[in-house]
C-alpha cells in the first residue's frame, strides 16, 4: 500500500508545483528532503526564515506518510511543533530527515531533524501530527 519515490515525486509535482522541496529518498520508515536556499528564503540578518524551515519539515512528514500509506491526498497536518536551535547557513541547502514515530489508522506522528547541508549541527527539531481520512475497507471474498 506504500508509494514509491517516483509516484510521490510525480504527485508532488502535479499537486504542489510551488514547492522547492526535493525528495531525496523515501521508504516506509521516513524520508529525506532538501530545499535550495536563495535570497527569497532569507530574512534580515541573513538567516533562513522560520516559515521556510516549517514548510520543509511539513513536506518531509507528508512525503514520509505517503511512502508508508500510499497516495492519500487529504492527509493533513493537525499540529506542528518546531524548536529552532541554531542559525542555518544562508548559502547551503536545508536537509530534512524525517522518521515516522507512530502510524495509526487515523493519526500519524513524525519527527524531523533539519540541518544545513554539510553540517551535522541540528538547526531545528520538529514534531508533527497528521490526520488520515477514513479509507474504504477492502473486503475479501
Amino acid at each position: 500500500m506504500s508509494a514509491s519515490k517516483q509516484e510521490i515525486v510525480a504527485f508532488i509535482e502535479a499537486e504542489f508545483p510551488q514547492t522547492k522541496c526535493r525528495v531525496e529518498s523515501v521508504d516506509e520508515k521516513g524520508s529525506t528532503l532538501s530545499h535550495e536556499i536563495g535570497i527569497n528564503e532569507l530574512r534580515p540578518g541573513g538567516t533562513v526564515s522560520g516559515p521556510v524551515l516549517m514548510s520543509v519539515a511539513d513536506v518531509a512528514i507528508y512525503v514520509a506518510i505517503l511512502g508508508k500509506i500510499g497516495i492519500v491526498p487529504l492527509t493533513v497536518t493537525t499540529s506542528l511543533t518546531i524548536n529552532f536551535l541554531r542559525k542555518p547557513s544562508a548559502d547551503a541547502r536545508i536537509i530534512a530527515e524525517c522518521t515516522l514515530m507512530k502510524v495509526g489508522r487515523t493519526l500519524i506522528v513524525g519527527e524531523v531533524s533539519l540541518y544545513s547541508e554539510g553540517s551535522s549541527d541540528l538547526v531545528a527539531h520538529v514534531v508533527g501530527t497528521y490526520s488520515v481520512p477514513p479509507q474504504p475497507r477492502q473486503t475479501t471474498l
